[in-house]
């Protein structure tokens, strides 16, 4: 900075004596600055806010996704359940160390897929929801997934916090009971998710040959979403 600078900010410092401290001061946000700062962060989270809240509200009143539930997938990656809207998808629960259930549901789940044609089976995505909230890591869904050679490029394996567990249980029609044990006695509900969450049809249907009413309901959906 040149004297001639140096000069015109000592004018403006009544109280500076040494050219640098004036300098620094002049260099310091000044305390409109930093309230400028402050609104525009606040009207940016309010905005944050508002929109989560109009995504809520065009959401139809029965619509699962609106429940407020966080999940972790078996990738690590944290959303929230509303985040599954927007696509078909089928929805269960279930356990990793289930001995018995659980896998039969999973390959019933996978024969609903392998009754419907590439395309719509493409499109058709998966959420199946851990009833064990506190050991089904997402290290334990990932090793669930290679062991099922589950498809997780459409398929989701997710983690649950345990207060939202019940709420999740209810929205998706699950029943379920923790034994002394330690495992879980639980039904097999499969729900078919309508992109904005209206639950369009159930099965609770294990072996054999899937509920072919549930295989038009589901393909009825993915049709009806390519429009």
């Amino acid at each position: 900075m040149s004297c001639i600078d140096a000069d015109v900010l000592r004018q403006n410092c009544e109280h500076c004596r040494e050219c640098d401290a004036c300098c620094r001061a002049n260099a310091r946000p000044s305390l409109l600055s930093r309230v400028v700062l402050s609104v525009v962060a606040c009207l940016l989270a309010l905005t944050t806010l508002v929109l989560a809240g109009n995504a809520a509200a065009a959401l139809p009143e029965d619509s699962v996704y609106r429940l407020d539930a966080q999940l972790v997938d078996q990738d690590g990656h944290r959303f929230a359940f509303a985040d599954a809207q927007g696509e078909v998808r089928l929805a269960s629960m279930f356990y990793a160390t289930c001995p018995y259930v659980c896998p039969m549901l999973v390959e019933q789940l996978k024969a609903i897929e392998h009754a419907l044609d590439q395309p719509a089976r493409a499109r058709l995505r998966v959420l199946l929801v851990s009833l064990e909230a506190e050991r089904d890591t997402p290290e334990v869904l990932a090793q669930v997934a290679a062991q099922r050679r589950i498809d997780t490029a459409r398929w989701t394996l997710a983690q649950p916090r345990a207060d939202d567990l019940r709420k999740l249980a209810a929205v998706l029609g699950v029943q379920y009971r923790k034994l002394p044990d330690g495992e879980f006695n639980h039904s097999t509900v499969i729900s078919l998710l309508a992109p904005d969450g209206r639950v369009l049809a159930q099965t609770s249907r294990l072996g054999g040959e899937p509920d072919p009413e549930f295989i038009a309901a589901v393909s009825a959906a993915l049709a009806a979403d390519t429009n």
